[in-house]
C-alpha cells in the first residue's frame, strides 16, 4: 500500500495549483463586483446566506457538533495515526502539509482580522451550538483549512487507477469536506466564504505538502520503527486531551477519536517491542 501511495504521489503534477487559484479569482472578482472587498461588505454581502444555512444546519445539533469536530487535527488525525506504520508516505505529507496550512491560517487571519458572526450580530438571531467564538479570527476559517489539508492527501494517496472510478472518488471526498467544513456555519462559528476559502487553502495546502515531502525526505524518519515511541507518547498525550474533552463535553467522535486511539497504541507497541 505504500507503494501504491508513493506512486500516485509521484504521479501530481503542479497544474494542479490552478484550479484552487482560479477559484480565489473567481471569488475575488465576485467580491468587487459586490464592492465588499472590505470586512463590512464581506459580512453583509453573506448575511442572508449565513442566516439561512446557519439555521437549516442548526436544525441539527448534535450531528453538527460532532462533525465540526473534525476541523480539530487532534481529532482527524486519531483515526489516521495507524497509517504510520502502514503507509508512512502519507504521514511524510501530511506533517508538511500541516505546517503550511497552520502558518497560512495564521497569516491570514492576522492580515484579514474579519470579526466573526457572534462578534458582529446579535447572538439570539442565529443558532450557535456549543461555545459562542467572538473574536477576529474569521477568515479564513482554520478548520476548514485543516480538513482539506488532511482530505486532499487522503484523496490523493488513494486515487483509483481508472478514470471513472477517479471522478466518483473525487466527488465522495469533495462532498465529504463540504459536509464537515459546512458544519462551522451550522454551529455559527463563520460565514460561508470563510469556510470555501478555508477549503481551497487547505487544499493548496495538502498538494504543497506532497510536493514538499516528494523533494525533500524530511520526514523519512517516521518509517523507522526506532522512533516509535515518539508516537506512543504522542497518541497517549492525545488519548488524555481527549479523554479531558469526554468529561467536558458527551460526544460520540470523541469516544470514537479514543477508540481509535487506543487501537493505534497497541499496534505501535506491538511493533516496537517486536523490532
Amino acid at each position: 500500500m505504500n507503494t501504491k501511495v508513493f506512486n500516485n504521489f509521484a504521479k501530481l503534477k503542479h497544474t494542479l495549483f490552478l484550479v484552487p487559484l482560479f477559484l480565489i479569482i473567481v471569488i475575488v472578482i465576485f467580491l468587487y463586483n459586490e464592492n465588499a472587498l472590505n470586512i463590512d461588505g464581506y459580512i453583509q454581502v453573506q448575511k442572508e446566506g449565513f442566516y439561512f444555512i446557519n439555521n437549516y444546519l442548526g436544525q441539527y445539533p448534535n450531528i453538527e457538533y460532532n462533525l465540526t469536530q473534525f476541523g480539530d487535527a487532534s481529532i482527524f488525525l486519531s483515526f489516521l495515526i495507524i497509517l504510520v506504520i502502514y503507509m508512512p508516505k502519507i504521514w511524510e505529507s501530511l506533517l508538511s502539509a500541516l505546517i503550511v496550512s497552520a502558518v497560512i491560517s495564521k497569516a491570514l487571519k492576522d492580515i484579514f482580522w474579519v470579526p466573526r458572526p457572534a462578534e458582529v450580530f446579535d447572538n439570539n438571531s442565529f443558532i450557535i451550538i456549543g461555545k459562542a467564538l467572538p473574536g477576529f479570527s474569521s477568515l479564513p476559517s482554520g478548520h476548514s483549512i485543516t480538513v482539506f489539508t488532511i482530505l486532499s492527501i487522503l484523496m490523493f494517496a488513494f486515487m483509483p487507477k481508472k478514470s471513472n472510478y477517479k471522478v466518483l472518488w473525487i466527488l465522495l471526498i469533495i462532498n465529504i469536506g463540504i459536509i464537515l467544513v459546512f458544519s462551522r456555519v451550522g454551529v455559527g462559528a463563520h460565514y460561508p466564504l470563510d469556510v470555501i476559502i478555508g477549503s481551497i487553502i487547505g487544499y493548496i495546502s495538502g498538494i504543497t505538502g506532497i510536493f514538499i515531502s516528494r523533494k525533500y525526505k524530511i520526514w523519512t524518519w517516521i518509517n523507522n520503527k526506532k522512533y516509535y515511541l515518539i508516537f506512543i507518547l504522542a497518541i497517549i498525550i492525545c488519548s488524555i486531551t481527549i479523554l479531558v474533552k469526554i468529561i467536558n463535553g458527551n460526544f460520540i467522535v470523541y469516544y470514537l477519536a479514543l477508540i481509535s486511539l487506543f487501537v493505534s497504541l497497541y499496534k505501535f507497541i506491538h511493533v516496537y517491542i517486536k523490532k
